[in-house]
């Protein structure tokens, strides 16, 4: 099933006020052509780069997380703590991307990395 664009922009936005509102940060959103967000912690420094994919899943449900291999290239080419969101129906599952493990496979005409559920994810609940 695939999103409208503005259900898509709605479930990122709300993906990364809750990532934000943890600690107190804020972020800004970057060119379509790069990755989603710049974050920043509460004293308005750049603490992270982060990039939000949509789950139409619960988190119990929500594996295999997929991202593009593209857009996982550009948020590790960020260097500043590179981070994934993956926005699903009940919450949002995170991780930073250094150590995680996954396969790449062709999917629907690009690469797409897929990864299984490992400890470095993290939950956060609606």
């Amino acid at each position: 099933m695939q999103l409208q664009p503005s259900e898509e922009l709605r479930r990122e936005k709300r993906a990364i006020d809750l990532f934000v509102n943890m600690f107190g940060g804020s972020y800004q959103k970057l060119d379509q052509n790069d990755i989603d967000y710049k974050v920043f912690d509460a004293s308005g420094q750049l603490i992270a780069y982060a990039e939000v994919s949509s789950r139409i899943r619960t988190m119990r449900d929500a594996y295999p997380l997929g991202m593009t291999a593209k857009k996982m290239v550009k948020l590790t080419d960020k260097r500043l703590n590179p981070v994934a969101i993956w926005s699903c129906e009940d919450g949002i599952i995170y991780a930073k991307i250094q150590g995680l493990a996954g396969t790449v496979q062709w999917d629907d005409d690009e690469f797409m990395m897929y990864f299984d559920k490992q400890k470095s994810f993290k939950y956060i609940r609606f």
